[in-house]
């Protein structure tokens, strides 16, 4: 039997019904079988509060068998107290010949309400060429095509030089988490998942408002997550009976400098590199700025004017703090008793969450405002840029995206890669999918991801990945 033929056998046994027809028409047995993935996997409920990763988890195991791989191949982990983050681990036997491949992605999605959302959050909608969901591109575009992959991996008769670990795990988007997929395995299952090297999250290509293709990410490195609860207590009272020591106004006056400071503009090693790789590719005013902050004395100017372009320039070049959640008073008619605040801060490789929580104390300035981290920072090494894996992005970007150069990127956000690479497994961000200039709607309203960008990063993580286990 062809390898066509045994796909499309794959395809009729477990699709089912969850791809459109006039879509099933225009696409190959490949792209079929992933879009029903794809479809199942966005239309189960993954969220912290009212999904469960193992029923995800679950879902992608009888993807996997149908499409040939035996239960011994197979391992679903739920740990003790967390029934809803069960987790799958899925292997692919090579040959020997090299330490295996990680290829991770997380189950979990950001929360979504209804009601904000333009669509229904929970169900994938096919419009106008975009996919549109919540985790259409933060992270199940990516863990479909794995378990895409997978089974056509399978179903050709390839044998790897490596084993392929496909790892798809949960409460990657809870930080910090007792039930972090990663986390947890590399405590206690270490040998399931030990590897040369891992691709995830993380690398993606870029496109300025008008769409163009710019650069394709290879993420080496990230900051530092590290989250502090901000309090004020008082004695409170009536609210008929005001007076200035307001518990409310000491945490809104302490939030108000904090909004107003910036951290100190630092270059890492990854985020020179970035900026110098940058600057002719976008060109224009902004390829120019891109220059003028790398000179001995950067240009404030041009580094303000970076920052109001993309969020990401400025958060790329400093530490960063900001308040995401607050909650205060008790009562309509009382003087609160307390004030909350949660500040989250990403910090740059090579400093140190203590002397970033100094600086808050001094920037808050309010002794009356206690200052408690939430939980412990993961700090990672960032990993070295494996010249395999550069000569392969690149050769495959040439071929995929002509003119688009391969650009190492250090993540402003956190991902499972830290622990990987605190553990000596070097992951990197790889995913072939093009991340718009406004960021997708990823962790906000109305995520989404092109049709043609789904089915270019099935190709090109199938051959990517091909490159790394022959």
């Amino acid at each position: 039997m062809s390898t066509f033929t045994r796909l499309a056998v794959v395809f009729l046994t477990i699709a089912g019904m969850h791809c459109h027809n006039a879509v099933a028409q225009s696409l190959t047995p490949e792209q079929q079988l992933l879009r029903s993935i794809y479809q199942e996997l966005i239309e189960t409920n993954t969220t912290n509060s009212a999904g469960s990763c193992t029923v995800a988890a679950q879902a992608m195991s009888a993807r996997l068998k149908a499409g040939g791989f035996a239960d011994s191949d197979m391992q679903l982990i739920i740990p003790p107290g967390g029934p809803k983050k069960g987790m799958l681990v899925a292997r692919l036997k090579g040959n020997g010949a090299k330490k295996p491949l990680l290829l991770l992605a997380h189950l979990d999605v950001i929360e979504a309400k209804r009601e904000d959302w333009t669509r229904d959050p929970f169900k994938l909608i096919e419009e106008d060429g975009y996919f549109y969901a919540r985790g259409t591109f933060d992270n199940k575009a990516q863990g479909a095509i794995y378990v895409a992959n997978m089974i056509a991996f399978k179903n050709s008769g390839w044998k790897p030089a490596r084993d392929l670990i496909l790892a798809m795990t949960c409460d990657e988007e809870t930080i910090p988490s007792e039930f972090d997929g990663v986390d947890y395995l590399l405590k206690h299952h270490r040998d399931l998942i030990e590897a040369e090297l891992g691709l995830a999250e993380g690398g993606s290509l870029a496109q300025t408002p008008d769409g163009k293709l710019i650069s394709h990410g290879l993420q080496a490195g990230e900051k530092i997550f590290q989250s502090y609860t901000l309090e004020v207590r008082n004695k409170g009272g009536h609210s008929s009976l005001p007076v200035p020591d307001n518990a409310i106004y000491h945490l809104a006056e302490g939030l108000t400098r904090l909004g107003k400071f910036s951290f100190p503009f630092r270059l890492t090693p990854t985020t020179r590199s970035f900026f110098e790789r940058s600057a002719d590719a976008v060109g224009g005013q902004i390829g120019t700025d891109m220059k003028a902050i790398l000179l001995p004395t950067p240009d404030p100017q041009a580094l303000s004017r970076l920052a109001q372009v993309n969020a990401f320039y400025n958060s790329s070049v400093r530490t960063t703090c900001v308040a995401t959640m607050l909650n205060a008073g008790h009562a309509t008619n009382a003087l609160p008793q307390r004030a909350q605040a949660v500040v989250n801060c990403r910090i740059l490789p090579g400093e140190k969450p203590e002397d970033v929580q100094q600086t808050l104390v001094k920037v808050l300035d309010d002794a009356q405002i206690e200052l408690t981290p939430m939980g412990t920072a993961v700090v990672a090494p960032a990993p070295p840029l494996n010249p395999v894996l550069m000569a392969a992005m690149q050769s495959l970007s040439q071929k995929m995206w002509p003119g688009v150069p391969v650009i190492p990127t250090m993540a402003v956000g956190a991902t499972d890669a830290r622990f990987l690479n605190s553990a000596g497994i070097w992951t990197y961000g790889v995913s072939g999918l093009v991340k718009e200039a406004n960021g997708s709607g990823i962790h906000g309203l109305n995520e989404r991801l092109s049709v043609k960008s789904l089915y270019e990063g099935q190709r090109f993580l199938d051959e990517l990945t091909r490159a790394m286990a022959k």
